[in-house]
């Protein structure tokens, strides 16, 4: 039988299982050990940012991030449509309202002439996504935001080491955060980080990263004891997955080199087929730097992404649609969203299908994919 193409399959570059059990010998792998302070650092000095915190996901970082801003109920924050439910929840938790924002036809991120339309005397924050790596039009966002005096947090889930204009993606907003989910770049299975760019926020970031307590200043000799000062929660990742995430992180260049490897496969090999069945490609702008996360496929309906799902599964090739609109979803109408209120959100989101897309295809297992595309019957034939 002839082995599937996987959607996703996580791979090790090498030291992670040393790295491990060096951890295990250092007798310390729950949180903020050895290898939680060396992923920290090496996210810092690579990325520049003010400070970095290792969390058990990028869900947990968002939370933070809406503690770090003091989010509170009647407030409200404008969050792209097109993204995961944890950018929604993270705000919602603390009793705001998430505001949904439509997205560009183009890189598919949050449409930056569409946002002041919801900013009001209730805004507390503007949230963007980097849609499969590819920043956002952070100039525009930026001189938005600060016009209106409202901090930028950057869900940058999918773009580690991206950049907009020669700068990495995550330096940006105030806060930003990351994943390192099986599905990403870089994994330790499950992980995130939260992101400073302002040193206002450093000191009680510490204290939410630690459950509310002031225990890092106790850990310094700050205080003879700690104890609870503030909301927090248990946030910080095990010291166990930031080894493994270590050895991830040091081979960046040999991870990002395979991804680019795959990813201009798919681009080469499939430019003239989507243009002559009018299906759309990935669409990188010159001013941003593709840290090659994802591949996707816009279809011209949603009947043809359904048929082509099923058509690559009966070839024994994985593929997958992505976000649903959120503001569309049983939460997101609850907030008040409704059919109509993001346009290009509902129509790429039905048409949108993910290629397999993974450090370890080969070029057999590609062209197996490309070949597959090929011989999939375009609308109205059979």
């Amino acid at each position: 039988m002839t082995p599937k193409v996987l959607f996703n399959r996580p791979s090790r570059v090498g030291p992670e299982m040393q790295y491990m059990s060096a951890a295990l010998e250092n007798n310390r792998i729950a949180g903020g050990g050895f290898f939680t302070q060396k992923v920290q650092e090496i996210l810092e000095r690579q990325l520049g940012v003010e400070k970095a915190f290792l969390t058990t996901s990028c869900t947990a970082a968002l939370e933070m991030a809406a503690l770090l801003l003091n989010i509170r109920p009647g407030d409200e924050v404008i969050v792209p449509s097109f993204t995961f439910v944890s950018v929604g929840n993270a705000f919602a938790l603390r009793g705001a309202r998430p505001v949904f924002a439509d997205i560009r036809g183009d890189t598919l991120n949050i449409d930056e002439k569409n946002l002041e339309r919801h900013i009001n005397r209730r805004t507390k924050a503007i949230v963007v996504m980097h849609y499969a790596g590819i920043g956002c039009e952070m100039d525009a966002i930026l001189e938005l935001a600060g016009r209106h005096s409202l901090p930028v947090v950057e869900d940058n889930a999918h773009g580690l080491f991206g950049k907009y204009k020669d700068q990495f993606l995550g330096t940006f907003g105030c806060l930003a955060t990351q994943s390192f989910h099986d599905t990403k770049n870089f994994t330790c299975g499950e992980g995130g980080a939260l992101l400073l760019n302002q040193s206002e926020y450093v000191s009680r970031a510490e204290i939410v990263w630690e459950k509310g307590t002031n225990r890092l200043r106790f850990l310094r000799g700050q205080v003879e004891k700690y104890t609870w000062v503030d909301l927090g929660s248990s946030y910080l990742l095990a010291d166990l997955l930031a080894a493994f995430l270590q050895a991830q992180l040091e081979a960046r260049n040999e991870i990002q080199q395979q991804r680019k490897r795959v990813w201009q496969f798919y681009e080469s090999n499939l430019k003239n087929w989507a243009s002559q069945r009018g299906i759309g490609l990935p669409i990188i702008p010159a001013h941003t730097e593709n840290p090659y996360h994802l591949f996707y496929l816009i279809l011209k309906t949603s009947t043809e992404r359904d048929r082509l799902i099923e058509h690559l599964s009966t070839q024994g090739i994985q593929s997958a649609f992505h976000y649903l609109p959120l503001h569309l979803s049983k939460m997101g109408r609850s907030f008040g969203g409704k059919e109509g209120d993001c346009p290009v959100c509902e129509d790429i989101s039905q048409r949108l299908l993910r290629l397999p897309f993974h450090n370890n295809l080969s070029e057999v297992e590609l062209g197996r994919v490309v070949a597959a595309l090929e011989c999939f019957p375009a609308m109205g034939t059979r």
